[in-house]
């Protein structure tokens, strides 16, 4: 059995915010794993602990309780930071330099080699659309060009992972296109991949797996089984909220019964759609239309935390 590249085991964070004042728990008894090549989504509302679980991984803040490991091992000091690329939600970048600069100086306090410094900054410059603005200081830059500055800057060192939070917080259609088709570059590379992301269609389309925080708890972790379409032969009904009464006689027609906000999805082969659409009329349920997956992530995004408030 692999290890994984990253482990959180019972992880806790608590802040005193001050004298009197009440104690918040960031993160509470969280536990994940991310293996190898693999890319995993955390996802949540706002002030669920993202972005705090992501400092405590990275060393940048103590847990109040539990473990992390790298590789099977508690990190050692320098080396499991030579293996991590991370972009921050908010990435500072010194202004008044240029990104040439930036980016030079990076690689040479990473180790890089002055000609392996030049190939990855024209690679990763070009691959994110800046290389006619390498010699511009980053105070010129818009919101989103500094975002994907910041992701030059978190790949300089070609790190093993790869932590990326709210790396779509900025970007114009375009600019999401570029990070979305560099990240997927990443995934085929084998690079192990951890993101917070609020855009549940991103986190749906690049994701092995996604985990649900809420108030600090990790609530539920999905797979793309969870949520990908359904097979062609299989037929998605939606249907209206039903009395009590009414459940046993629809689970009784042995299809898939998934709960959505908007109501319930009866999911069937579609060899047996006539025989469902007589049962249904006879218990005078209608149809309010079709679907052609199961489930989406955001119906069971809402699902989860609505059930975890």
């Amino acid at each position: 059995m692999s290890v994984a590249e990253i482990s959180l085991k019972n992880v806790s964070k608590t802040f005193s915010p001050g004298l009197f004042k009440k104690k918040v728990e960031a993160v509470r008894d969280l536990t994940l794993e991310v293996g190898k090549g693999e890319v995993y989504g955390l996802i949540g509302p706002n002030g669920a602990g993202k972005s705090t679980t992501i400092r405590v991984l990275l060393g940048l803040i103590r847990p109040t309780g539990g473990e992390i490991l790298f590789r099977g091992e508690p990190p050692r000091h320098g080396e499991f930071q030579k293996e991590i690329g991370y972009l921050p939600e908010n990435p500072y970048l010194y202004d008044y330099l240029t990104l040439e600069e930036l980016l030079q100086f990076c690689g040479r306090v990473s180790g890089v080699g002055g000609e392996e410094r030049r190939k990855r900054i024209d690679e990763l410059s070009g691959k994110l659309q800046l290389t006619e603005a390498l010699r511009r200081p980053l105070r010129t830059y818009s919101k989103g060009m500094l975002q994907r500055a910041g992701i030059c800057f978190a790949l300089l060192h070609d790190p093993a992972i790869v932590i990326l939070d709210e790396p779509m917080s900025g970007l114009d259609p375009m600019g999401r296109k570029l990070v979305f088709d560099l990240v997927l570059e990443l995934k085929e590379q084998g690079k192990t991949i951890f993101f917070c992301s609020h855009i549940l269609s991103d986190v749906e389309r690049l994701c092995d797996r996604m985990g649900v925080l809420v108030r600090g708890r990790l609530a539920r972790t999905f797979g793309k089984s969870d949520f990908a379409a359904g097979c062609e032969a299989a037929v998605h009904l939606l249907l209206p909220p039903v009395e009590e009464r009414l459940r046993p006689a629809l689970e009784g027609l042995q299809g898939e019964l998934v709960s959505v906000p908007d109501g319930l999805l009866l999911s069937f082969p579609a060899e047996r759609l006539p025989e469902i659409a007589g049962a249904l009329t006879r218990l005078g349920i209608g149809i309010r239309g079709t679907r052609s997956s199961r489930v989406s992530l955001e119906e069971l995004f809402i699902e989860t935390v609505g059930e975890s408030s």
